[in-house]
């Protein structure tokens, strides 16, 4: 297996499992409903809003596999469209599912001449550093996202 369908598989398993963690993203939000996704446990950002905040990365660099630029920044990153229904929670969980799967087949198809080779600026690293950091990114807020699920089911069933 080359670096590339490796690095696509640890996207893949982060998403649907299994991965060495023994968590993934389908398993986590399986059975978040739209209130959940909004609802506030403490100081802490909402499910909604991680899911968000993880794809804002994921599409945002899906268009430089493609030759495209990258449009994103930091600083919008956690500007999350209010989720005022299932529909709504239902559309940005289908963009998050596709977006993931579009970025494991990009990541696949890397021509090996560009893994090591800068990712659109000599100072966001190469292609490989990014790929990481998406996969390091994504299980940080992963752990985030189960244990807020676990609060809100805690203290749903404990009022």
């Amino acid at each position: 297996m080359s670096i590339q369908e490796q690095l696509a598989k640890q996207i893949r398993d982060m998403h649907s499992g299994p991965n060495m963690t023994g968590v993934n993203l389908t398993d986590a939000l399986e059975g978040v409903t739209w209130q959940m996704a909004n609802q506030k446990v403490g100081e802490l950002n909402t499910i909604g809003v991680l899911v968000f905040h993880i794809n804002y990365y994921i599409h945002g660099v899906i268009p430089v596999f493609g030759g495209g630029t990258l449009d994103i920044h930091d600083k919008y990153s956690y500007d999350a469209p209010e989720i005022t229904s299932e529909a709504d929670w239902n559309r940005r969980l289908d963009q998050f599912w596709a977006d993931g799967e579009k970025l494991a087949a990009h990541v696949e198809q890397l021509p090996d001449e560009k893994l090591f080779a800068p990712f659109v600026k000599e100072k966001y690293g190469n292609y490989f550093k990014n790929i990481m950091g998406i996969v390091e990114h994504t299980h940080y807020h992963l752990g985030q996202i189960v244990i807020i699920k676990k609060q809100i089911r805690t203290a749903t069933s404990n009022p």
